[in-house]
């Protein structure tokens, strides 16, 4: 299949680009950059000039493939709602492409949104419109195109990691520094979703081999890794005190962080293993954040 990929050159596009390839797809790797377009041609993909902002940018990348994977997204998280409005725009661009045709659209959105109840795990066949999660946004326009037609997929994310980045923990790396502690909140049993980069890629090139339209994916490898565990393994890996912090102070101490640090949000991957026969084998969170280099 040519599959065209947005975010080829991020943290999950870099890992999903060999994927592709491996697995005998032509890969069109979208890129606003000179570097970026030296990486794609290194890897074997074909570049396209595009951004987000730029919406005849992703039309075009999308009307020259058979398939699509939309992994990009500015993960500037102190403008966060912002950035999911513009994510909506991105995958609407996307779907007008491949209108009338049976081309797959494979998006991308949080494991947040499977959330019934918050603190109850998030599955697949849920899909909560009055999530106050922004990243929602992302799911609905999705399920605009579906409506129109569009053979639209969706892959949940949960902490994406490997020993260099871990999604929203990294951040509390730099917080961490700044503090002087490694902090959670309260007594620290909120649990964070996880998944290792390249079992998330694998199961994106299932995904949009898989061309089901509807069908929601979690790429989770472990349901919940409390926030008490994850500041202990930062802690380590700092050398600081792992300290809890009271609720009313976390947005004081964590900044923008602070709406995200106390949420309590497992998830469960069950029926996308079942549907995929996707089975994640990488290494998990705290053995991840272990073996980081925190110099």
């Amino acid at each position: 299949m040519r599959i065209f990929l947005t975010g080829a050159t991020g943290f999950i596009g870099s890992a999903l680009v060999p994927e592709l390839i491996k697995a005998g797809h032509q890969v069109i790797g979208m890129t606003r950059s000179e570097a970026g377009a030296q990486a794609l041609v290194a890897a074997g993909a074909e570049v396209h000039h595009g951004a987000l902002e730029d919406p005849e940018s992703l039309r075009s990348g999308a009307a020259k493939a058979e398939g699509v994977i939309h992994t990009a997204f500015d993960h500037d998280f102190s403008r966060f709602v912002e950035n999911c409005e513009k994510d909506k725009r991105a995958i609407a661009a996307l779907g007008s492409a491949l209108a009338g045709s049976d081309r797959p659209l494979v998006i991308t959105s949080g494991t947040g949104i499977g959330n019934p109840e918050f603190g109850q795990p998030s599955t697949e066949d849920v899909f909560n419109i009055n999530h106050p999660n922004p990243r929602i946004a992302s799911e609905l326009a999705g399920n605009e195109l579906l409506e129109k037609g569009v053979n639209v997929s969706v892959v949940r994310l949960p902490q994406v990691h490997n020993t260099v980045k871990q999604g929203l923990i990294t951040p509390l790396v730099a917080i961490a520094r700044e503090k002087g502690v490694s902090a959670y909140v309260g007594e620290g049993r909120n649990r964070w979703p996880a998944g290792h980069l390249l079992d998330v890629a694998r199961l994106y090139r299932l995904a949009v081999e898989a061309s089901e339209p509807g069908a929601r994916y979690h790429a989770v490898g472990e349901e919940g890794v409390s926030s008490r565990e994850i500041a202990e393994a930062l802690g380590r890996g700092l050398n600081l005190p792992a300290v809890s912090i009271a609720p009313e102070k976390a947005a004081e101490h964590f900044g923008w962080m602070g709406m995200f640090v106390g949420m309590d949000f497992p998830a469960s991957s069950a029926q996308t293993q079942a549907r995929l026969g996707w089975h994640p084998t990488g290494p998990r969170l705290i053995a991840d954040l272990n073996e980081m280099r925190y110099v």
